[in-house]
């Protein structure tokens, strides 16, 4: 079993950046890929980024390319999503997620957080 609990979501305006974290406690961190979804009001949880257990490898979905860093960090048991040039349609509830494989889709992943608000103001 693995928990995780994120943080670091909150308002801000649009242009501006945030960082979110995700604590995993449980079974080995570093055994997992990891990955961070959103879902909207009134729409479908979707994907966001990937990384790799040893954080070798990251995807990202094309709408965050360029402007969304996932990164973790094994010691801290610790997976980071850096936020910048935030757009009024990144508002969305952000989860972190756990898996085993490695991929973008939500059956991929095995374990979640509860999720961090996160809302942009334009």
């Amino acid at each position: 079993q693995v928990q995780l609990v994120e943080s670091g979501g909150g308002l801000v305006q649009a242009g501006g950046s945030l960082r979110l974290s995700c604590a995993a406690s449980g079974r080995s961190f570093r055994g997992y890929n990891m990955g961070w979804f959103r879902q909207a009001p009134g729409k479908e949880r979707e994907f966001v980024a990937t990384i790799t257990w040893n954080g070798g490898t990251t995807y990202y979905a094309d709408s965050v390319k360029g402007r969304f860093t996932i990164s973790r960090d094994n010691s801290k048991n610790t997976v980071y999503l850096q936020m910048s040039s935030l757009k009024a349609e990144d508002t969305a509830v952000y989860y972190c997620a756990a898996a085993r494989n490695y991929g973008s889709r939500l059956t991929d992943y095995d374990y979640w957080g509860q999720g961090t608000q996160v809302t942009v103001s334009s």
